[in-house]
């Protein structure tokens, strides 16, 4: 009995601790599954920008930011989700497709362009997530093409029927469909296997990122501290005080 409520002293401390902080922090976050023997299954690794307080009334700016990403590609082979998780739609050949046709192709897809966003999304209709409308059965209507940008992109690998981008991109970009419309444009069609978030804003994965065995009440604040410090015109997290204890939002796009 001691020990039990020892236990929840130390809890009720920690969550106290936790519930006084303020800012932006960033985290790494694999997901998916992690079996080597699962294989043609969606391998994302995630950047993921978490506010904690005010840090929540910050999210909106960073999800407005920019991105960085690299991702790999899939030839010949089309999805229903556009990446390895969907059922597959659709097979064409691609064993005519060069490096240079490919590295030629995506200067199509720099800078300001019109994209459609893939049906499996986050987009809302009526209230609910595509997504959720698709899993039940519904029908739906592929959004109207709408206006993103892309700073920089370029191909890092090319081993058919692989591919590997990296991708700056505005807000509002989803990988997903450009890695389609890259297929589609070389006559044929493609899916997204792996998607790595390797910048949001001014954080890095390499540089920023809290891994999994560092989710501490301690190492959270001192990467609160630091994370807040690197935005343009923010206090450190010392000077700002939480309106609302315990309020706490992530910024995680479904790319």
């Amino acid at each position: 009995m001691a020990a039990r409520e020892a236990g929840g002293v130390v809890l009720g401390r920690a969550a106290e601790k936790l519930f006084s902080l303020s800012g932006l922090f960033a985290v790494y976050k694999p997901k998916g599954p992690t079996s080597a023997g699962v294989l043609n299954l969606l391998k994302e690794k995630l950047l993921a920008v978490i506010g904690i307080g005010k840090g929540t009334k910050m999210l909106g700016s960073m999800l407005a930011g920019s991105k960085k990403y690299t991702a790999i590609g899939l030839l010949g082979k089309a999805t229903d989700t556009l990446d390895a998780t969907g059922q597959v739609t659709e097979e064409k050949p691609y064993d005519q497709i060069t490096k240079g046709d490919l590295e030629n192709v995506l200067q199509k897809f720099t800078g300001d362009i019109m994209q459609v966003p893939p049906l499996y999304s986050a987009l809302k209709k009526d209230g609910e997530r595509l997504s959720t409308l698709m899993k039940r059965g519904k029908a739906v209507e592929a959004k109207p093409a709408r206006p993103v940008r892309v700073y920089s992109l370029s191909l890092q690998q090319f081993q058919p029927p692989l591919f590997k981008l990296d991708v700056e991109c505005g807000g509002g970009f989803y990988v997903r469909s450009l890695v389609s419309d890259i297929g589609k444009e070389l006559s044929t069609c493609a899916t997204m296997q792996e998607l790595t978030r390797t910048k949001h804003g001014p954080f890095t994965l390499e540089e920023h990122a809290l891994h999994e065995d560092k989710w501490t009440i301690d190492e959270i604040a001192r990467s609160l501290e630091y994370c807040t410090s690197l935005l343009p015109g923010e206090p450190s997290h010392k000077k700002l005080k939480t309106e609302h204890p315990g309020e706490t939002a992530v910024s995680c796009e479904d790319k």
